[in-house]
């Protein structure tokens, strides 16, 4: 029996990670050469600049990347002092990740540069279609949970 081609282009899996990737590296260009951060190093700064506080396995569920990759991510960025790490009050045995000064300095020149990027890319398709396209992803997000 002879298995038919797979048709990646057609592919659903394939179809989103390779937008994925390819939205990822034009906007890791910002934040890659001026400030030396991986793109997971980045994901990782992104979602703390938002929820400050959270511990390397919230950071897993919330972004989900590989818990290693997310770990590595965290301890370089503590490394650099743009990240640190705190016992939480409620559980001595996790640490809770927020911020540094400087990790805040970075976000906030990171954050514009961004959203910039994000506009420009955006500006391809038409209202309809980002709405289309806000929907379809929340609706996938939603049924690959379940």
């Amino acid at each position: 029996m002879t298995v038919p081609p797979l048709k990646l282009e057609e592919f659903l899996p394939f179809r989103l990670s390779l937008a994925s990737n390819l939205v990822s590296r034009r906007i890791a260009e910002t934040y890659e050469a001026e400030f030396g951060l991986s793109t997971t190093q980045w994901r990782v700064m992104a979602v703390l600049g938002e929820y400050p506080g959270m511990t390397a396995t919230e950071l897993t569920q919330k972004t989900a990347l590989d818990k290693v990759a997310v770990s590595r991510a965290a301890s370089a960025l503590v490394n650099r002092g743009l990240i640190q790490k705190r016992t939480r009050p409620d559980d001595n045995r996790r640490a809770a990740l927020s911020l540094t000064e400087a990790g805040e300095r970075v976000y906030a020149e990171v954050i514009p540069r961004a959203r910039k990027m994000e506009a420009d890319l955006l500006k391809a398709l038409p209202r309809e279609t980002l709405d289309a396209l806000d929907k379809a992803l929340s609706e996938l997000t939603e049924a690959a949970e379940a």
